[in-house]
């Protein structure tokens, strides 16, 4: 075929499951009711290796919406329909995962509904995340306990549902431990509340014929019938058994609670409207003791002492894991923390924590610890480095969290697969577990990485599989259950953090006499096996059985659909392996706001990832050659015919589904370093446009933004009427109606030559630039505006100019070149790639001089770095700088005046970065910090998230809502606090989009510095 194909043959929603949203719909359920193609495909995976395709997904707005939702599936005539709830979709075993309908549960249904400080508890809806409700309460000094690797994106009512635990377990326990109370919407609408009942209460509740009644009644018969057995069975481990915990079903008092019963099981009994929640006061004082050793076993076997000193939690890294974290951005918050010795990096570490509301209780704690490292030899230590303080502790903690996403990013096609990966075993036989362990993954010849809470016996250890090649995917079967016999021998679980899922069929043989009584507790919660079946047990009578580890569809089949060249070809996309870091709650983080603004997992980077990845399949299987549509040209009657063909020729093409998607991605390119895996949502966004607008017509719009560069200084020549047009309202009115466009920025008065001509800049000319000597190319500078500083804010280069030249810098004024950038996002990749080698020829010839080059915004002045540097032809180019690093050499270190400047002043500088600039670079903000305190000024770096312009991604008329709510949730937020503040912004988007809906001028740091040279304190 010549392009690409249509995709309008997608599987449908199953003929009963369609009635009974269509009942569902007549029944009073408010929230959204979603059976397209797209949807259904981002909540068909989650952390795992599996992939099952739902009928549909539903978005409860309230318990109203579940209540209804519960009833209906409760009548006889919809006994066949299967329902599961969903939070987070961070479970790496298929635990929300169905081929019924998805409920999900985080999109509406995320408040936190009361906090009682004096108490210290919190109710909260199941979408919660775990780290916004921390955020929340830590103004109170308390947090809930519970600490997990995905806590800026795990639901309370998927941590219940797994009864999650991670690092600090054996100080604070897991989930249920911190659980008060429940409030759960059974099938056929009833609600069970459950609370702590003395043995009048529970009477009184056994008796009756409601479903609540019924379910009291059988599971307080079988924990009084099977006592010894529970005790006998239920390990005394800390991750005890997930999943109908009968083990804990009293408390010391002898109170009977039901809350635990519901804590791990999976969404398999009913559907979490409501938690009640336990909280504990912050610890005050903490202090992490990072230790270095030559191996990895040598850290196993030394946490194996270390626990016998009680410290707060235990973490264990190796090597793999701590050579990914080196490469990866958080890298640079922590590597003080490791240095190297003549013998090189670590191989492997314990993060050893001690916390405490006594610093000197804890100080006394941690100097004991101190002095059995110093003292036993029993052990090779390569060393250790103290984190105190909550941020200290924190930074360490970052890097460790980010550990089961740096896994997915090792390089190849076998990436580590989670599926043996949170065994447990009694801490004091770990080692020698873990060596077994190792020892059967060499057998079959597999790499792996490792990490984890070895104070709970708990490592997670992750094979490398390449799950598109049949022959390792069928190691999943041997490998499953090899590792369940070993966890069995020393005492351990398969499972020990991250619930059953899938790997249920291993229930039976676990839970032995005990299995059919949970077969019986299932049966009384649901008797015809709806709420997610397969998982944890299965009614006797129920024709629906357990799920099996690999008779369960895996993702790796539908990407071994993709052909070998497509697939390496779209890389990072491909290797998505659903961690869902880019679902961070934290308006605060630059990663993905697009999902924050929308909290539609379709506009993410996962649900994007996920979506190129179905429509590469569904090309292949039409007989598509995308490799070969990406390398040649269409010929001109194809373009033609693409120019004149509108979407609405083929409106259920799936094409249209991704183009969506990707339509509301603000190219900021978070995702590209914010990602574990590196995901660059920008770069596959462009060659998915340059595809599908071999077909479809462009909207002329994009032509318009993708050509702005070019009419730019055209523009310039006539900018008073441009100026007076764009403030008429009429032409506000016709650019949005016919272009797509609204508030367009104003071009500034032209004051460069004056400038120029004031401090002797010269032309960038590669001869004059060649004829320097040495000391003048040293002393010389290259500066080189993008076109939109250039004409709509020229007093910014202006004050570059100026602030190089009082730093004793000969200026050369570069032309402002048409970087692409525009092009690039809107798809034009010939343009682009036209233009890149273009101005990389152009570079070359004045960058062979030697001399600095400076551009000035960062989004322009990275594509440099970026995207041209993924060009065929362009091998080498010279580095295009950012202000503050040529500042860095450039501006002489004058640390006197901070106390005399500031204490008077009463002003703040605050900054705020911009998103493509603090990812792309980490140690941006701290180059403009260091540059502040060389002039007497201290500079405060503002946590923020994007500011919702992103180029021209705010001046379009479709994204303009989407961005407003993109501003207000981080930007508006912090621009709105009293004070005296002077707010910068080094993005020319960021101060438009202030400006935009703040009405507020924010300056360039640049400015701030220049004010200080003038000010003539420091530099006459």
């Amino acid at each position: 075929m010549t392009m690409i194909a249509v995709l309008d043959r997608l599987p449908g929603t199953s003929g009963q499951h369609a009635a009974f949203l269509d009942a569902l719909r007549n029944a009073g359920f408010i929230g959204e009711i979603e059976t397209d193609h797209d949807t259904r495909l981002v909540h068909a995976t989650d952390n795992s290796i599996y992939q099952r395709y739902p009928q549909a997904v539903v978005f409860p707005k309230h318990q109203a919406d579940l209540v209804c939702l519960a009833r209906l599936a409760g009548q006889d005539a919809w006994h066949d329909v299967v329902v599961a709830p969903r939070g987070g979709g961070t479970g790496t075993n298929g635990q929300s995962l169905t081929d019924g309908i998805v409920v999900d549960l985080s999109r509406h249904m995320n408040r936190i509904l009361e906090i009682n400080v004096e108490e210290k508890w919190v109710r909260v809806e199941p979408g919660v995340v775990k780290d916004q409700l921390n955020v929340a309460i830590a103004p109170y000094g308390l947090f809930f306990a519970p600490e997990l690797s995905t806590s800026n994106r795990a639901t309370i009512g998927g941590m219940i549902s797994t009864d999650a635990s991670g690092q600090g377990s054996c100080t604070y326990g897991k989930t249920r431990d911190h659980v008060l109370a429940l409030s759960t919407v059974l099938l056929g609408g009833e609600t069970l509340d459950t609370q702590k009942l003395d043995e009048a209460a529970l009477t009184a509740q056994r008796h009756g014929t409601s479903h609540v009644a019924r379910i009291h009644d059988c599971v307080a018969s079988i924990h009084e019938q099977e006592k010894e057995t529970i005790e006998r069975v239920f390990p005394k481990l800390n991750r005890c058994l997930t999943g109908y915990d009968l083990r804990h079903l009293r408390d010391a008092e002898g109170r009977f609670d039901l809350t635990s019963l519901i804590c791990g099981s999976e969404g398999t009994l009913g559907f979490l409207a409501e938690a009640k929640l336990n909280l504990l006061a912050i610890p005050k004082h903490s202090i992490l003791v990072n230790i270095r050793y030559g191996s990895f076993m040598e850290a196993l076997r030394d946490a194996r002492a270390l626990i016998g000193l009680r410290p707060l939690s235990i973490e264990t890294i190796d090597s793999k894991v701590l050579g990914l974290a080196m490469q990866d951005f958080v890298w640079s918050s922590v590597e003080s923390y490791f240095p190297e010795d003549e013998a090189g990096p670590a191989r492997g570490l314990n993060l050893v924590e001690f916390a405490g509301h006594d610093e000197a209780v804890l100080r006394e704690k941690v100097d004991a610890f101190l002095d059995h490292l110093r003292q036993d030899r029993t052990v090779p230590r390569r060393g250790h480095t103290l984190a105190e303080g909550r941020k200290a502790v924190s930074q360490v903690y970052a890097m460790r969290k980010r550990a089961v996403g740096l896994l997915g990013n090792v390089q190849g096609e076998a990436r580590p697969q989670p599926f043996v990966e949170d065994t447990a075993v009694p801490p004091e036989k770990l080692a020698d577990f873990i060596a077994e362990f190792r020892a059967l993954l060499d057998g079959y010849g597999l790499d792996y990485g490792m990490f984890g809470h070895v104070d709970a016996g708990v490592l997670h250890v992750r094979p490398l599989l390449n799950m598109r090649d049949p022959k390792d995917a069928a190691r999943i079967r041997p490998l499953s259950d090899a590792v369940q016999a070993l966890t069995r021998r020393y005492g351990g679980l398969l499972w020990g953090e991250h619930g059953k899922g899938v790997r249920s069929e291993y229930v039976p043989e676990i839970f032995g006499p005990l299995y059919p009584r949970l077969q019986q507790i299932k049966a009384v919660f649901d008797p015809y096996n709806q709420l997610n079946p397969g998982k944890i047990a299965a009614p006797a009578a129920s024709a629906r059985p357990l799920l099996r580890v690999d008779n369960v569809p895996l993702r790796g089949t539908q990407d071994a659909q993709i052909p070998d060249p497509v697939w390496k070809g779209f890389g990072t996309a491909m290797h998505c392996n659903g961690n869902g870091a880019c679902f961070n709650y934290d308006q605060d983080d630059p990663m993905c706001p697009s999902w924050k603004a929308t909290r539609d997992r379709r506009f993410s980077p996962k649900g994007r990832a996920s979506l190129l990845r179905e429509w590469l399949r569904l090309q292949a299987g039409a007989g598509t050659d995308v490799a070969a549509l990406e390398a040649t040209r269409p010929p001109l009657k194809q373009r033609i015919g693409a120019m004149l063909r509108r979407r609405a020729a083929a409106p259920r093409d799936f094409s249209h589904q991704l183009y969506d998607s990707l339509a509301t991605c603000l190219a900021c390119k978070s995702c590209t370093s914010q990602c574990p895996v590196k995901v660059d949502v920008p770069d596959f966004r462009a060659r998915f446009l340059n595809l599908y607008h071999q077909r479809y017509a462009r909207p002329f719009r994009d032509y318009l933004v993708g050509m702005i560069e070019y009419a730019l200084p055209l523009m310039a020549r006539i900018a008073p009427l441009y100026n007076a047009g764009t403030r008429l309202s009429v032409v506000q009115a016709l650019g949005k109606r016919f272009f797509g466009l609204v508030d367009m920025p104003s071009m500034q008065g032209a004051k460069l030559a004056e400038t120029c001509m004031r401090w002797g800049v010269e032309p960038a000319r590669p001869e004059r630039l060649a004829s320097l000597s040495a000391e003048e190319k040293a002393r010389s500078v290259i500066v080189m505006p993008d076109l939109f500083t250039r004409h709509f804010e020229t007093p910014l280069v202006c004050a570059l100019i100026e602030l190089a030249s009082r730093c004793g810098y000969q200026v050369y004024l570069a032309e402002s070149l048409a970087c692409g950038k525009p092009l690039h996002v809107h798809g034009f990749l010939r343009m682009f790639a036209s233009q890149a080698r273009r101005n990389a020829s152009w570079l070359r010839g004045i960058g062979a001089s030697g001399v600095a080059i400076v551009g000035l915004d960062p989004a322009m002045t990275l594509v440099y770095r970026q995207e041209y540097r993924k060009i065929a032809g362009i091998e080498t180019l010279p580095t295009v700088l950012l202000p503050q690093e040529f500042l860095l050499k450039a501006l002489p270190g004058q640390e006197a005046s901070v106390t005399s400047v500031e204490a008077g002043s009463g002003t703040q500088h605050v900054f705020l970065g911009h998103c493509t600039e603090k990812t792309a670079l980490a140690g941006s903000g701290s180059d403009w910090q260091a540059l502040f305190a060389r002039v007497g000024l201290t500079l405060q770096l503002e946590k923020t998230g994007c500011c919702g312009m992103s180029g021209t991604f705010g001046h379009e008329a479709r994204n303009v809502e989407t961005s407003r709510v993109i501003f207000e949730q981080s930007w508006g937020a912090h621009l709105d606090r009293q004070g005296e503040q002077r707010f910068l912004a080094s993005g020319y988007s960021c101060r438009s989009q202030v400006k935009r809906f703040r009405g507020q001028k924010l300056d360039h740091p640049l400015v701030v510095l220049l004010e200080r040279l003038r000010s003539e304190l420091l530099i006459s």
